[in-house]
């Protein structure tokens, strides 16, 4: 018998009856944890990531191409930089961007907003708006590409890639949700939802980014504002250095759902004004 057995065997027996248990004084519905230490940040790792979208100049290209008009709308650029930062900590509801105003964050970053002052701010925003942002976008993706290898080997072989997608919604307010058709599990369901269409860009040794995007209803076919769409791509993964090798080349691909005059016949791609 060996020393573990001997202190097995020893040991008193656990009994059940009367014991007492560690229980949740809460349900989940009431509990709330925040990161709530002054001295200490939780999220270290957006330091390099803002200051990479800063050197980038995503403060200046939404200062020059968003404009709202509105006092709700002023300072753009600190706004959208503050959702940026937050969609990068994981917060995927307005409520959520909280989390930038946790612990020690103030300390660090500065000009950061509440949910309340952001979610009024997004909500100023009409079609036109959202373009502008578009816009800035795409030229921030181009100003990355140009600093980081972010797009390495673009010069000799590139992909455009566009597909529509349909992402479940809820509540019966919720402007533009529709009926679409989605695969889940093999089987053609439908869902209530809205359709983004989405462009990215890679290239055989780099992960794709997105080069562009639309949000539109649930109800709306795939090809469906894809013309411009890919003209926007197109315009983004020149501006990138696509094709300027003698023997690049530029392969768009998509489902059989684009293949449609609008989409396949050439047309003038769109540039990204300011940007190089």
């Amino acid at each position: 018998m060996t020393w573990e057995d001997v202190v097995v065997e020893t040991h008193p027996p656990i009994k059940s009856r009367g014991t007492s248990q560690m229980r949740l004084l809460h349900s989940a519905a009431r509990t709330h944890a925040a990161f709530d230490n002054e001295n200490v940040v939780s999220l270290a790792g957006l330091v390099p990531v803002m200051r990479l979208a800063q050197d980038a100049g995503l403060h200046t290209l939404v200062a020059d191409r968003v404009a709202l008009g509105t006092s709700i709308g002023h300072n753009p650029a600190g706004k959208i930089a503050t959702v940026v930062a937050g969609m990068v900590a994981g917060a995927d509801s307005i409520d959520d961007l909280d989390v930038l105003r946790h612990g020690g964050m103030g300390e660090v970053f500065g000009q950061v907003y509440a949910p309340s002052t952001l979610g009024s701010f997004l909500r100023e925003f009409t079609f036109g708006h959202v373009r502008q942002l578009d816009s800035a976008a795409r030229a921030l993706l181009v100003e990355l590409a140009a600093t980081t290898p972010l797009l390495d080997g673009a010069a000799a072989v590139t992909y455009v890639d566009v597909d529509s997608l349909l992402r479940r919604v809820y509540g019966h307010a919720k402007q533009g949700a529709g009926f679409g058709h989605a695969k889940v599990g093999g089987y053609q369901v439908l869902l209530r939802g809205l359709s983004p269409l989405v462009a990215t860009i890679s290239t055989p040794t780099a992960a794709p980014v997105i080069a562009a995007t639309r949000l539109r209803g649930g109800r709306a076919g795939s090809a469906r504002g894809a013309a411009s769409l890919v003209a926007e791509a197109l315009g983004v993964a020149g501006q990138i250095g696509a094709g300027t090798d003698p023997h690049a080349t530029l392969h768009l691909r998509g489902d059989s759902a684009f293949y449609t005059g609008t989409v396949i016949t050439p047309r003038p791609v769109v540039r990204v004004p300011g940007s190089r």
